[in-house]
């Protein structure tokens, strides 16, 4: 049978198993994920062994000692991702849910109810925890995925996979409401893409090269976000003792993530004092800061930014830094140079944040607070599948609710169209 023969089989039975999914009452499918987080603690020797292959086989390939600590299980790790699957049974289940209702002038009462989307498929690289976290939330909201993980992690991917299936078939769910593809060409990818009577909608998470490739060869939806490039604005009257810890937590914390802070925007105003101030305190921390000519006249040791750096999601401690006459130019700046992500305001005037949060087009927008918040865990959701920067449909971090839709219910008492 050849891969693309394999890919439609799969996806032809997880369309099959999500009319089950769909059907299953929220104790249900919490029990479900219940017995799966115990299940992968009972499994942990298992799953070590499983993944001391994709170890050994990254080692022989050379991959760098920070991707080998993503691929690694221990029992710490193991405890954890059952935890994550507990969570996710916590959370109140979405399915079935009435968001609103009206009465029509002839007494038809019109609402609309949360119902899953169907079938997921998601694309992802490296760490194989999102096998077990991805298909936690998919199979709460009652979707059954797809999950196409990346050739590193295949072992413990198929490992993980397999255990969560057992729990699936003692509860008398079909197991295609979970697929691993379970080879790693290319080609699997490429043919997953165009499932379109089949699949729902396409997730992948990993790195912008990754996901251009989905949204090229796409002919399903797809939720994405290429990069982070977040801004924080220090605007005029900001508080400089709340305006530096911002700074530094979303700079510093984790530079590696998509929420983390690459541009900052201070108003010129305030620019001889404070950013002397704040460039004190980064470069004590290590971070290399790259400024235009005002940010450089104060200190003088920033290297010049290039149109480049306003564009860059850095991913390390670098941050581009620019001084901008008002408000105005700041919301300009983010709207141009921004990826749609985060940004932030430091101020103390209230009409200039709620102007930041009318004016700046991006999918999480805060005031007075780090941008190191866009997370779905941290915004209450509970967890996330990831973090959407396309409006259709979904904007921001992506939780429960997010993998549902709403379906029309109409009560009649035998109302028929004039």
């Amino acid at each position: 049978m050849s891969i693309a023969e394999k890919i439609r089989n799969i996806a032809a039975d997880a369309r099959q198993a999500a009319i089950a999914m769909a059907k299953l009452s929220a104790s249900a499918k919490n029990e479900l994920l219940l017995a799966m987080a115990g299940s992968l603690v009972r499994n942990t020797v298992q799953l070590i062994e499983e993944n001391r292959k994709d170890l050994e086989a990254g080692e022989a390939k050379g991959l760098s000692t920070a991707m080998l600590d993503r691929l690694m299980f221990n029992e710490a790790r193991i405890k954890a991702m059952a935890d994550g699957l507990r969570e996710v049974a916590a959370l109140s289940d979405p399915v079935g849910e009435v968001t609103r209702m009206w009465t029509r002038p002839n007494g038809l009462r019109v609402g609309k109810m949360r119902i899953p989307l169907g079938v997921i498929g998601i694309i992802y690289e490296a760490r194989p925890n999102v096998t077990a976290d991805a298909a936690a939330l998919c199979l709460k909201s009652g979707n059954s995925v797809i999950l196409r993980g990346g050739s590193e992690a295949i072992h413990s991917n198929l490992a993980i996979a397999r255990i969560l299936g057992e729990e699936l078939k003692r509860a008398g769910i079909p197991a295609a409401a979970l697929s691993v593809v379970p080879f790693p060409e290319r080609e699997g990818v490429l043919e997953m893409l165009k499932q379109e009577e089949f699949i729902d909608l396409i997730i992948p998470r990993g790195g912008e090269s990754l996901i251009r490739f989905v949204v090229e060869n796409s002919r399903i939806p797809v939720i994405k976000h290429y990069k982070g490039v977040c801004h924080v604005f220090v605007d005029a009257d900001a508080d400089f003792d709340m305006a530096e810890k911002i700074i530094v937590n979303g700079k510093v914390q984790r530079p590696g993530v998509c929420n983390a802070l690459e541009t900052l925007l201070v108003h010129k105003d305030i620019a001889e004092t404070f950013i002397p101030r704040i460039a004190e305190t980064l470069i004590e921390l290590k971070v290399e800061l790259r400024g235009d000519d005002c940010v450089r006249q104060f200190v003088p040791q920033a290297t010049k930014a290039t149109e480049d750096d306003w564009h860059a999601e850095y991913l390390e401690l670098i941050l581009a830094v620019r001084v901008v006459d008002d408000l105005d130019e700041a919301v300009a700046h983010i709207n141009r140079y921004g990826s749609l992500h985060t940004e932030a305001i430091v101020t103390r005037d209230y009409h200039n944040a709620q102007r930041f949060i009318r004016e700046v087009n991006s999918s999480t927008v805060l005031v007075n607070a780090s941008t190191r918040f866009a997370d779905g865990n941290q915004l209450g959701l509970g967890a996330e599948i990831g973090i959407s920067t396309t409006k259709l449909h979904s904007f921001g971090p992506m939780g429960l609710e997010d993998l549902t839709t709403t379906k029309f219910i109409v009560y009649g008492d035998g109302q028929v169209r004039p």
